[in-house]
């Protein structure tokens, strides 16, 4: 039996998601995939999200001190994830806890487990807040990181990360990258 996720075609939701990607985040989102398929896994979720954030994007690394001891305790988790600490998620669809996943106009990814997209949604909802065509990885980051209930929060808690704070802090950054419709330039 097959369980790779399904390859992105033209015209498909994947493709139209990853046209508003940033070059260093759709390589994220195909060594998700990637991931997925070589586990044996149905979807992508949000810890191979993860995993390839803490792997590629210097700026994820920084909200976790740099890519410290922390980051490399969470990519010691995530290795595990055949063979140890995400066997419980075996056989199991990744949900979410968040409302909006389920709000009109809401991301729908072939392969992607109901977290992972939603945390897309945040993320393309971040770029387009801020006035930019692409979302890029800390866009990502934020939207794994407001799903307390999502694979990825489970693994940064167990690596000692404040979910909340970093959430918190995550939306306090977009605040202040958001354009200032009175400012003029």
């Amino acid at each position: 039996m097959d369980t790779s996720t399904p390859p992105v075609t033209a015209g498909s939701p994947g493709a139209l998601i990853e046209e508003r990607l940033s070059e260093q985040l759709a390589a994220v989102v195909a060594a998700a995939r990637r991931r997925a398929s070589l586990g044996g896994d149905r979807q992508v979720d949000t810890a191979h999200l993860l995993h390839g954030l803490l792997e590629s994007d210097p700026v994820v690394r920084a909200f976790l001190g740099g890519g410290g001891p922390q980051t490399a305790k969470l990519l010691g988790y995530l290795a595990q994830r055949s063979i140890g600490y995400g066997l419980r998620w075996q056989e199991a669809v990744e949900s979410t806890g968040r409302r909006t996943a389920a709000r009109a106009g809401a991301v729908l990814l072939p392969g992607w487990s109901p977290a992972a997209a939603a945390a897309m949604d945040v993320a393309l909802g971040r770029a387009a807040a801020r006035g930019a065509v692409r979302a890029e990885g800390v866009d990502l980051f934020a939207g794994i990181a407001s799903d307390a209930d999502s694979r990825a929060a489970d693994v940064l808690r167990t690596a000692g990360v404040d979910v909340r704070g970093l959430a918190a802090g995550l939306a306090a950054g977009l605040a202040a990258m958001a354009p200032d419709p009175c400012r003029r330039t």
